[in-house]
């Protein structure tokens, strides 16, 4: 584990986190709670979301927080709906079998990324059960959770598997989904300098409760602008309680893999959705980079624990810096973030002063 960071509110204090700054949504909020439980330090977090049309707690941030205080059985003041305030003061952290059902179309796979730090660092083996959206747009899908995310924190040390039981989509929801945790990490540093080669490239087009044409049609965009042959290409009926319909590519190379996505919505074409992903995975081609940006905002939370880490990735986002300065409320690591040159789109991030 990394070093605990200074007490920015004095040693008895909470630590105080504005969330209206960076990214002004719901990362300050998990981060915060993660770190909370990790580092025993109470946290106070004032205009939460304060960036959204709808500020506050909404359903899938108060899962979040009762799912952090079960967790780590913590005393908490503010947790209803569409709180602008919070206190949590954490105690021990217990594993153990869970349940976290969001209740709608939010996104589980955020609620996840909250507990999974604390039960990560902690020893102990937990199996967590979560409900609600798991194929969002602004939220990680399942595949990139399963195929881009969790490989990557095993090979930093971690022992953490996921299966997915039933697709949630926007706007019924019901999807669900098994973590299973052996808690305890012993951290190895992570080096992502270069892609190297493209070993595969897989797309597939999921559908629930929609005509198959919509895949097919999706399938055949992925197809012809991608240039994939047959056996690289998947239209995947899956079980869902309502509609629902997502695009995902995946990327594999000698560094790492990449998921990329986009989902359908009323009223939009198929071409639009497929068009959507393959945009995404080509700036990522063109940036020549191993860790696509939305990665990189996932990976900032297990190197500061680790103490140690690099990447090469795209321009940051606002997660990815807000992530950064959450992070250096609650930990003693050293983050830095710099564009290589001014005619690159590579940006370096460099966790502690451990060498490549």
């Amino acid at each position: 584990m990394a070093r605990r960071g200074k007490d920015k509110a004095g040693a008895r204090g909470f630590v105080e986190i504005d969330g209206s700054k960076g990214e002004g949504g719901g990362q300050v909020l998990r981060s915060s709670l993660a770190l909370s439980l990790i580092t025993g330090k109470p946290v106070r977090i004032h205009n939460i979301r304060a960036r959204r049309s709808k500020p506050g707690l909404l359903r899938q941030h108060l899962t979040a927080v009762r799912a952090a205080k079960e967790i780590g059985q913590a005393e908490v003041v503010g947790d209803e709906m569409r709180s602008s305030a919070l206190e949590f003061t954490p105690k021990a952290i217990t594993h153990g079998d869970y349940e976290f059902a969001v209740g709608t179309a939010g996104s589980s796979t955020l609620v996840f990324q909250t507990v999974l730090w604390p039960l990560v660092v902690t020893p102990g083996r937990s199996r967590v059960v979560f409900e609600g959206g798991t194929h969002n747009p602004k939220a990680p899908p399942f595949e990139f959770i399963s195929r881009a995310f969790l490989p990557l924190i095993r090979r930093m040390g971690a022992r953490v598997d996921a299966t997915i039981e039933r697709y949630g989509f926007y706007p019924a929801g019901g999807g669900r989904f098994a973590v299973t945790i052996e808690g305890g990490v012993t951290w190895r540093p992570l080096h992502l300098q270069e892609r190297g080669s493209l070993t595969r490239i897989r797309a597939e087009a999921l559908w629930a409760n929609l005509p198959k044409g919509v895949a097919d049609r999706e399938i055949k965009v992925l197809r012809d602008e991608l240039e994939l042959k047959r056996d690289s290409l998947k239209a995947r009926k899956v079980d869902s309680v309502g509609p629902g319909n997502a695009v995902l590519v995946e990327l594999e190379s000698a560094g790492c893999s990449e998921v990329f996505a986009d989902f359908g919505a009323r009223g939009r074409p198929a071409e639009e959705v497929a068009k959507g992903a393959i945009a995404e995975v080509r700036r990522y081609l063109d940036a020549g980079v191993p860790v696509g940006p939305h990665l990189a905002d996932q990976l900032l939370l297990p190197m500061a624990l680790a103490g140690a880490g690099s990447f090469c990735t795209m321009a940051p986002t606002l997660h990815t810096t807000t992530n950064i300065e959450v992070i250096n409320r609650f930990l003693e690591v050293d983050i830095q973030l710099a564009r290589e040159s001014e005619d690159s789109e590579r940006y370096a991030l460099r966790v502690g002063a451990d060498e490549v």
